[in-house]
């Protein structure tokens, strides 16, 4: 009895496909190298002295005075006193960002109102305007309400983040399908629930996305703080570090090693939040193939 021979596979093809594949593995590799190189080059910096940096060429390796420029750090700027402001100011914009951002993002996508499509268009004109335009009125409304110098004045002029709303409506508009929002109105569901029991879980990918950007951008804002913030027990740690780049002589090793210091709880919350969407991108992913 004579049986079919099974077609072999064509080498061919997989000759062809593993170039491609190496050549994307070598092109990821330089450029994760690329992207990781300047936080290395801050560590190598922030534990070495000012005098091997400007060595040429320069120190490429750790060294061992990490310690005395944190020590150098701490005894001359207010770093975990200015940092508490930051986490303060960081924290509520963050979650105030997440709640009003969601809720008008969803009103967009969902809901059909008068003025829908020219509020969205206005939202997207402030977007893309530079946020310089905007120094200005906000310091004379903030003198205005009597919040100068306050750390509230960071956090109310930062809530209404156009970005923010318009990354979460196109999210929500091919994420929530309008399906479940009928069986909720058909339960009862008034607007308020519809948004918080059958999309807020729908879009947790995207608004941890949107957590990492508010928080870095709460945290990271320099020239905002330096201005409104009058008071000296209310300046914010980007503020607060530099005052370390002052003079002829500035110890670039002290600085990195604050800079080091700043950077730290940025990766904390990076690795919180990054779980959530990468599993959410992944989910959809596994869901679409």
């Amino acid at each position: 009895m004579t049986t079919a021979a099974t077609p072999r596979p064509a080498t061919g093809a997989k000759r062809l496909r593993r170039p491609k594949g190496l050549t994307a593995h070598i092109l990821l590799m330089v450029a994760v190298l690329i992207s990781v190189f300047p936080f290395v080059w801050t560590i190598v910096m922030a534990t070495n002295t000012t005098k091997d940096i400007y060595k040429s060429p320069p120190k490429l390796t750790f060294g061992s005075h990490l310690l005395e420029n944190i020590r150098h750090v701490l005894d001359t700027i207010d770093f975990f006193g200015s940092m508490l402001n930051t986490v303060v100011v960081a924290c509520v914009t963050t979650v105030l960002v997440l709640f009003i951002d969601s809720l008008a993002a969803f009103a967009f996508a969902k809901f059909d109102f008068p003025g829908r499509k020219v509020l969205f268009g206005t939202l997207l004109v402030f977007m893309m305007l530079p946020l310089q335009l905007a120094v200005l009125p906000q310091f004379i409304l903030m003198s205005e309400v009597g919040w100068v110098g306050m750390l509230k004045a960071l956090v109310w002029p930062a809530l209404s983040n156009a970005f923010g709303i318009f990354w979460l409506r196109q999210y929500i508009e091919n994420g929530v399908p309008d399906e479940l929002l009928d069986a909720a109105r058909i339960d009862g569901a008034g607007f308020f629930r519809q948004y918080w029991n059958v999309a807020l879980p729908m879009i947790r990918p995207a608004m941890s996305f949107l957590a990492i950007y508010a928080f870095v951008g709460a945290w990271n804002d320099y020239v905002w703080p330096l201005i409104v913030l009058t008071n000296p027990d209310h300046v914010t740690l980007q503020v607060e570090l530099a005052q370390l780049n002052v003079g002829h002589n500035t110890d670039y090793s002290m600085v990195m090693a604050g800079v080091l210091m700043a950077a730290l709880p940025l990766v904390v919350v990076f690795t919180i939040f990054a779980r959530g969407f990468i599993a959410g991108a992944t989910e959809g992913a596994v869901q679409g193939s």
